[in-house]
């Protein structure tokens, strides 16, 4: 294993650290189990809830370990490395809590229940994504409509990580009972609210071991105790908090699939040193190109830690990059899973035709891999976002032709 992912041998559980070896080793001997399955990581998530992991960037003062950005993204590489769907599945939970942490750190106390939940057990999910909208959070076809003492919410959200555990969801939905002026409405809502149901709708490619079933709202009541934010549709609702989801969700899912892609470049080298042609009089290593590629991989993955760590290091920091925040977010995030993408791509060129087996894990390296492209942001949006924050047009402006 390559030390830049903190090498878990090296660690044992702590107050302060609550992976270690055995934890680590136990996960990666299930997630083949886990994908061919399509079975949610059922014993990975009570091994880790019951580490304290969940409580990781939940302050101290909450009976949480209080890891900042920069400190929580070190520990999903580690996990990430070893069963990459539990980091991720996880991640949905986890930046809930280390968004509410920023805020409260920040004198913002309107998670600060957010955070003693957390501390209880309780355990958070993501309710954003929806067909038909590419821009999830900042606008939304989930109607959400004020009534007495609250918000109704009406629409279908996919990929609801966590699907089997939440006791959270958190949902955003449109208000445009003001045409001229729609609101995006934040809020969660608890396992026990009536009208809404989920559907097993989960049977994907990769990144199976996350159970990320469809949850269908109907007029699902969530209390104004339980809205967090109203604010404008679009950039012009990129406040603290909605700033933040992007932050620790998309720095999240991109140290999630570079540790994923250094471990196809560490299985690829294990394997590489052992393999032999009839037509080499030395193992497969000693070919050109072979080393060529492999060198590839290496370049790759030197550009997205640096990268991720930069802007993590940034964000924990407080360093004001003011109206470019966004645009460094998702660039950070496009090149992590886009360089990790073409690591994996180049780890199963190398492998051969074994690596199409299922039983190669390299196959299922590949299969989760290629999710990462399409996690939000996407490059669409990403390239818009970087284009129009260089060139000082707002991100809502849009284009016209002639």
């Amino acid at each position: 294993m390559n030390a830049r992912i903190d090498d878990a041998k090296t660690l044992r559980r702590s107050p302060t650290d609550p992976l270690d070896e055995e934890m680590l080793s136990r996960f990666a001997q299930r997630a083949p189990e886990y994908d061919r399955q399509n079975r949610f990581f059922t014993e990975d998530f009570e091994e880790l809830r019951d580490s304290g992991y969940l409580r990781i960037a939940v302050p101290v003062e909450f009976g949480g370990l209080g890891m900042s950005l920069a400190e929580v993204v070190r520990q999903q590489r580690r996990l990430a490395y070893y069963a990459a769907p539990t980091a991720l599945a996880i991640n949905m939970h986890v930046y809930w809590t280390g968004v509410a942490a920023d805020l409260f750190r920040a004198g913002d106390t309107s998670l600060q229940w957010l955070l003693e939940e957390a501390a209880k057990g309780e355990v958070f999910a993501a309710g954003h994504a929806e067909s038909g909208n590419d821009i999830p959070v900042l606008l939304s076809t989930t109607k959400a409509e004020r009534v007495a003492g609250g918000y109704r919410f009406t629409g279908r959200k996919s990929f609801g990580s966590l699907s089997p555990v939440w006791t959270y969801l958190g949902v955003h939905g449109m208000d445009t009972s003001d045409p001229a002026a729609p609101k995006i409405v934040h809020g969660f809502m608890s396992r026990d609210t009536e009208g809404y149901r989920i559907e097993e709708t989960w049977d994907v490619m990769g990144m199976r071991a996350t159970r990320s079933d469809d949850t269908i709202l109907d007029g699902a009541f969530v209390p104004d105790r339980y809205i967090v934010r109203v604010v404008p549709a679009g950039a012009a609702g990129l406040d603290s908090f909605v700033l933040g989801v992007f932050a620790w969700a998309l720095l999240g899912f991109g140290n999630i699939y570079y540790a994923l892609a250094r471990r196809a470049l560490d299985l690829t080298v294990q394997s590489i040193k052992t393999r032999r042609s009839i037509a080499l009089s030395r193992p497969m290593h000693y070919h050109a190109e072979v080393q060529h590629r492999v060198a590839q991989m290496g370049l790759l993955l030197d550009t997205i830690e640096p990268h991720l760590e930069s802007v993590a290091k940034d964000w924990s920091d407080g360093v004001d990059h003011g109206a470019s925040w966004p645009a460094k977010i998702v660039s950070a995030k496009y090149h992590a899973v886009e360089d990790a993408w073409r690591v994996v791509d180049l780890a199963f060129e190398l492998g051969g035709g074994f690596g199409i087996f299922r039983r190669s894990a390299l196959e299922q390296l590949f299969r989760d891999a290629r999710l990462g492209r399409i996690h939000p942001a996407n490059s669409m949006f990403t390239h818009e976002l970087m284009a129009k924050t260089l060139l000082g047009i707002s991100p809502d402006e849009t284009p016209r032709w002639g």
